[in-house]
């Protein structure tokens, strides 16, 4: 592959993370045949796709936490939903690195990094960002509504159905705010105009925009969006059912009729808000001095009918497709156009990443950093990691260029596989698995040689044994969120 050109500028940084988006959902990838994404295939185009890339937990918690510093987040113990939380200190956040190199820093999206709660560090507007708008996700059960967020809304549903729902009211800089506009619009529109402010005051700039599309509950459509598409509405609540989980089981995959449907409508809203800020860098001719980083933040989700086609497994387990996302990088003179790496890379490593174009050293750091700065595999270059390592507390993975070892076994396990198959119709697999993956591009996961290669189980078990001495034996557990 041609090797793209970096000539030591700092570049306007955009980083769009997404809730739960199918590995297969995307239209280029040309796995499933109702799937529109133009703009999303556009950002493709227009630069690399990282087919190996890889989040640090397959749900959203623990994965956006240790996105968010470019540290695996099991060093603070944050390792499933009851254990997540945002990094104490020492550890600095994207935004608190790049400020020491001048950069302004904008956040528009859901917040979900553990029990979080207003005034807190988990907070945008307590960790660096300059400017920030946000809806606290813990506050409602990990989702927002895409439509009610208003004190108003919260009365009128009712406690239990306003925690189910998420109609909290946002938060504008630290400050709850009402918001009346869907809420992928809503993102995208103060996105674009702290884009606009940060050009007109010719300082670089990171903006970090979190969707929380395209997370169940995707009904949640404007009128003209349902009637557009000839969908029915759904109600949020069914008065009838007062068990959560009961009711929950009737809103979800394969129960929800339409399900699908709802799905790609929210996706494809998604989509074209993404193709406004890709056209406002157009306008302003900012293309090649803008990185723009498009992943999510776990596999597609069996509950709200994504598809992580070809790959096997979803959201909740170690199986590729919970933890292998879409993962695009665009940023043309310098990321060649429609090209590819089969590096290993990790949603670790965009903070070192961001530090080092932005021209700041992370030698001294006080904490391990897990991420690398992946600018080489940007250039066409070999590099990557040589493992990553997984761990939810009753599953773990090691994943090398060759093989993957994936153990999910003990009384816990059992435990968590039966109640998330229940609950979230989801299959983590029970039991241990070693596939070669990186040699024969099994994306299925079926060619398990772990009883007959049981020196190279025993190696992975090792080399698993030595990384979780390290990440556990100085857990930090933080308390800022309490």
């Amino acid at each position: 592959m041609k090797q793209g050109n970096y000539r030591g500028s700092q570049p306007n940084i955009i980083l769009i993370v997404s809730d739960d988006h199918g590995y297969g959902d995307l239209a280029f990838r040309e796995e499933v045949p109702d799937v529109a994404t133009p703009n999303l295939d556009r950002l493709r185009a227009s630069g690399m796709l990282l087919e190996q890339g890889y989040v640090s937990a397959p749900i959203c918690s623990p994965s956006r936490a240790g996105l968010m510093v470019g540290s695996y987040q099991q060093r603070w113990g944050a390792k499933w939903f009851d254990s997540s939380n945002f990094a104490p200190e020492p550890y600095l956040s994207i935004p608190e690195v790049l400020k020491q190199s001048g950069y302004r820093s904008g956040y528009f999206g859901k917040v979900h990094y553990g029990p979080d709660k207003p005034g807190t560090r988990a907070c945008p507007d307590q960790h660096g960002f300059d400017e920030s708008f946000y809806g606290l996700a813990a506050l409602s059960m990990g989702r927002l509504h895409y439509l009610r967020h208003e004190v108003e809304a919260a009365e009128q549903f009712g406690e239990e159905t306003a925690e189910r729902n998420g109609v909290y009211p946002m938060y504008h800089n630290g400050e709850a705010v009402d918001c009346h506009t869907h809420l992928t619009v809503e993102f995208a529109n103060r996105a674009i105009d702290f884009i606009d402010a940060s050009l007109h005051a010719e300082v670089p700039y990171f903006c970090m925009v979190a969707f929380n599309a395209v997370h169940n509950f995707t009904w949640q459509l404007p009128d003209e969006e349902l009637k557009q598409r000839g969908l029915p509405s759904f109600p949020d609540f069914d008065e009838e059912k007062h068990d959560y989980y009961d009711w929950y089981d009737g809103v979800i995959m394969p129960h929800l009729e339409n399900g699908r449907d709802y799905y790609l409508a929210q996706l494809e809203i998604m989509d074209r808000e993404i193709g406004r800020i890709l056209d406002k860098i157009e306008a302003e001719a900012e293309q090649e001095n803008t990185l723009i980083i498009y992943l999510t933040d776990n596999g597609g989700s069996p509950c709200n009918y994504g598809n992580n086609a070809p790959l096997f497994g979803t959201k909740y387990s170690l199986y590729e497709g919970g933890i292998r996302v879409p993962f695009i990088a665009s940023w043309p003179g310098v990321i060649e156009a429609d090209s590819q790496s089969r590096n290993l890379v990790s949603s670790l490593d965009l903070l070192p990443t961001f530090a080092y174009l932005a021209g700041k050293s992370l030698a001294n750091q006080e904490y391990p950093i897990d991420g690398k700065n992946i600018v080489p595999t940007f250039l066409g270059q070999d590099g990557g990691h040589e493992e990553l390592y997984f761990d939810t507390g009753f599953q773990w993975s090691v994943r090398d260029q060759a093989w993957k070892l994936r153990n999910v076994r003990g009384e816990e396990a059992k435990n968590a596989a039966q109640a998330l198959k229940e609950t979230e119709h989801a299959d983590i697999g029970y039991g241990t698995s070693l596939v070669p993956i990186g040699q024969s591009l099994d994306e299925s996961e079926e060619a398990n040689q772990a009883t007959d290669r049981p020196d190279l189980v025993a190696y992975y078990q090792e080399r698993y044994n030595q990384w979780a001495a390290d990440i556990y034996s100085k857990i930090k557990n933080p308390n800022n969120n309490n």
